[in-house]
């Protein structure tokens, strides 16, 4: 029997495994009565200029997500269908910013890290001041948007009720979730506070907020997804994070850690609450007087603007 007929002749019994966010699965089976295991992951897409710039005119079966200000997501085939009445389950994930900017284009295209230390001093005199710039050019419009119900109201899985209205939040799909893999469960709490854009202007007496909140994400996640128990999630914060409204990710614990999982990249919600908690000073003292190491690309504006001038020693355009 030839290599190529071992295929076709595959008889699927159980799905053993599936991982890196869906991509990949473990397949138990047999062929001619004798055990086998199929493993398949997608292959890496095709860089001839020819087929890329036929690549939106070959997708089909395009179903809109959402959408939000420049944003929007799809699912979307990249293979004909099998036939009508088993038509090909979608097989790209697909987001689409327009019109993008050259801050888009230089966040998505490949570039070098750089580890740098943000000191209490570095943060107040010059990251500060960049976030407040970011928030002033309205990058956060399409967070309002959906805080504001004015947008991705279908998408909002939960809206908490807390005694505050200022204590409450959003739980929804993050937007490179596929929303159907929960071993690739990807979630967002957007805080409705607007006084905290990063992890930064945590304080002490946010701790037992903090303490609430996760409690509320840790029961009402399973709830939603039944099979998910609240030990298989993890939640974290960015920083640098994308952009300056806070935020906390829900993953499940099987979710393949990628860059944005990473030390320099990801501090554990849990660790940050017990920082604060045990942080010396008065109820003010906070995570803006920490020391923090993260990641930069390059072509950032953090690394371009702020810690390449420090680096050589150079004036930094704008510092107050």
């Amino acid at each position: 029997m030839s290599s190529n007929a071992l295929i076709t002749r595959f008889k699927f019994s159980n799905l053993l495994n599936q991982d890196q966010a869906g991509r990949r699965m473990i397949l138990q089976g047999t062929i001619s009565g004798q055990p086998a295991l199929l493993i398949a992951e997608r292959g890496a897409f095709d860089t001839n200029p020819s087929y890329l710039s036929a690549f939106g005119r070959l997708i089909a079966h395009v179903k809109n997500l959402g959408e939000n200000d420049i944003y929007r997501w799809y699912l979307a085939n990249s293979l004909p269908d099998n036939s009508l009445d088993e038509p090909t389950p979608p097989d790209l994930k697909i987001n689409l910013i327009y019109p993008c900017t050259e801050k888009h284009v230089k966040k998505y295209s490949f570039q070098r890290s750089r580890s740098v230390t943000e000191t209490p001093e570095v943060y107040a005199k010059y990251v500060r001041p960049y976030m407040r710039r970011c928030r002033e050019e309205g990058r956060l419009n399409w967070v309002f948007n959906i805080l504001e119900g004015k947008s991705e109201q279908e998408n909002v899985l939960f809206r908490s009720k807390e005694a505050d209205e200022k204590d409450d939040f959003l739980l929804l799909p993050d937007l490179n979730w596929d929303r159907k893999t929960t071993g690739s469960l990807h979630l967002l709490a957007l805080v409705l506070r607007r006084d905290l854009w990063s992890v930064r202007d945590l304080t002490k007496k946010d701790a037992v907020w903090l303490r609430h909140l996760r409690t509320t994400l840790a029961a009402t996640v399973p709830k939603l997804y039944p099979g998910v128990e609240k030990d298989m999630l993890k939640f974290y914060v960015h920083y640098q994070p994308t952009y300056y409204h806070f935020h906390i990710h829900i993953v499940h614990v099987n979710l393949d850690p990628t860059a944005t999982q990473a030390t320099g990249k990801a501090l554990g919600l849990n660790n940050v609450i017990s920082q604060l908690e045990t942080m010396q000073g008065g109820e003010e003292a906070g995570m803006q007087d920490a020391e923090l190491t993260y990641t930069v690309g390059e072509a950032s504006e953090l690394w371009t603007e702020i810690f390449l001038p420090l680096k050589e020693g150079r004036g930094i355009a704008g510092a107050e």
